[in-house]
């Protein structure tokens, strides 16, 4: 089928996620056929490094022979069977491995099949402990301003973002917000002036511990993208903030959820970003690079003593009466469990970790840029802000997209990259070596240098 045919066939029918479909049916969009290492390819044979490992998910590159293998041979077997009242051999070996790497107190898992899934379990899992212990009254939750967990109605409750969710605030339930330490956009009460990493660390912490003094009777857990809020922007938090959300979350007697989905699996330069300050949350939740980014899988992890508490006679109604038609499916597994495979014997966590200074060396002539007022980066994740003013840090009109016209730009340069508002996000593959670093911002440095905003 010709690529006009695929169009044509794709703006008849097809709805896509987080799309302006309007200027999706007035454009002539890629259609993509295939992949090769860390490339795409369309349906006219062009080839596109994947600067966001599509959509954060991907590890090794495409097409890596050790995860077809492993699917291929689970096929052998069989693609599916259900974990209600039944267990499967994949998944009984993915939850033994995953116990390996996982923060040492977290002792079980359950699955599901996205990120928004796996957070709406742990909110649903902590509310469930407080009820199950005697407590129903800590049925509420602190979360952070620009956090985004998903788009089921629990995860926007807990991340919501105006742009994305407003036509549903009348369905979301109550939540207290503590405000995100965002040191570039962080303005002092007093006077409109940056304030330090530390201060602003500072300030946010008081929110944080005047809401815990109010709500903590009430609060079942705090939950928190740790070091790295992808979907805000990519806002790196100060150094020891996570560490000390965990401790206030101890003191105040109430869990601490901590969202991993776009943080884990080597992209912080850590298996898991909450290692970067020995923090060992109540409940993690896992997705995106889990099967190296081939099939739909998620995990939510818990401590013995969350488990525990829904231990007891089915007549007591302790039961976590939760679950997915493909919850633990037997392929997704497979290649879960060759993905952790390749990462240890590769070791791409030492990759992320080894490369992120270089990687950091590289976009630093980007700042010189008359119109990137930010950089920030831990690990592979990567967010450029782009503003109208650098010295005041005045943002573009939205309604320019100035963000959006760059990245499609970039597919002109053979780069596919994503914004988030004008802020462009680069997230390649934790296996991606030097050499494609180099290319993927050589080619985003030469489109901004080369084009009006």
């Amino acid at each position: 089928m010709t690529t006009d045919q695929l169009r044509a066939l794709d703006k008849q029918y097809v709805w896509h996620p987080f799309t302006p479909m309007s200027g999706w049916m007035e454009g002539d969009p890629l259609v993509i056929v295939g992949g090769d290492g860390f490339h795409l390819i369309d349906s006219d044979g062009n080839r596109y490094l994947d600067g966001v490992s599509s959509l954060w998910c991907n590890v090794h590159g495409h097409r890596v022979p050790e995860i077809d293998a492993a699917i291929r041979a689970q096929l052998d077997k069989i693609a599916h069977s259900t974990l209600l009242g039944l267990a499967n051999e994949p998944s009984i070996l993915l939850a033994d491995r995953l116990m390996r790497v996982v923060p040492s107190n977290l002792r079980k898992v359950f699955y599901s099949d996205a990120g928004a899934t796996a957070t709406e379990i742990a909110f649903k899992l902590a509310a469930q402990y407080w009820f199950n212990s005697g407590r129903p009254e800590k049925h509420e939750f602190i979360a952070f301003t620009e956090a985004y967990h998903g788009d089921t109605i629990g995860a926007m409750s807990i991340g919501r973002v105006p742009a994305f969710h407003k036509p549903y605030l009348p369905l979301l339930f109550k939540v207290h917000f503590a405000p995100t330490p965002h040191v570039y956009r962080w303005r002092s009460p007093s006077a409109n002036t940056p304030l330090t990493s530390d201060e602003v660390k500072r300030q946010a912490l008081v929110t944080l511990t005047d809401l815990l003094d109010r709500h903590h009777n009430t609060i079942a857990a705090i939950c928190i993208e740790p070091v790295v809020q992808g979907a805000g922007g990519m806002i790196v938090q100060p150094a020891g903030f996570l560490a000390e959300v965990r401790r206030l979350a101890t003191e105040y007697n109430t869990l601490l959820i901590c969202d991993e989905v776009a943080t884990g699996f080597g992209r912080t330069g850590r298996m898991f970003a909450v290692e970067h300050e020995g923090v060992q949350p109540d409940l993690m939740t896992v997705a995106k690079g889990l099967t190296g980014g081939y099939l739909p899988l998620a995990a939510t992890f818990a401590t013995q003593r969350i488990f525990d508490a829904f231990l007891g006679r089915p007549d007591e109604g302790k039961t976590f009466f939760h679950g997915h038609t493909y919850t633990g499916n037997p392929l997704a597994c497979a290649a879960a469990i060759a993905n952790l495979q390749l990462m240890e014997e590769r070791a791409v966590v030492a990759n992320v970790a080894d490369n992120a200074p270089a990687l950091a060396e590289l976009l630093k002539p980007l700042l010189a840029l008359p119109h990137v007022g930010d950089i920030r980066q831990m690990g592979y994740m990567v967010g450029i802000e782009l503003v109208k003013d650098k010295a005041t840090r005045e943002p573009f009109d939205p309604a320019l997209r100035v963000g959006h016209t760059v990245c499609q730009r970039m597919r002109g340069r053979g780069v596919i990259v994503r914004p988030i508002g004008d802020t462009i996000i680069l997230m390649p593959p934790p296996a991606m070596r030097l050499d494609g670093l180099r290319a993927l911002v050589g080619a985003l440095s030469a489109e901004l240098e080369s084009c009006r905003l």
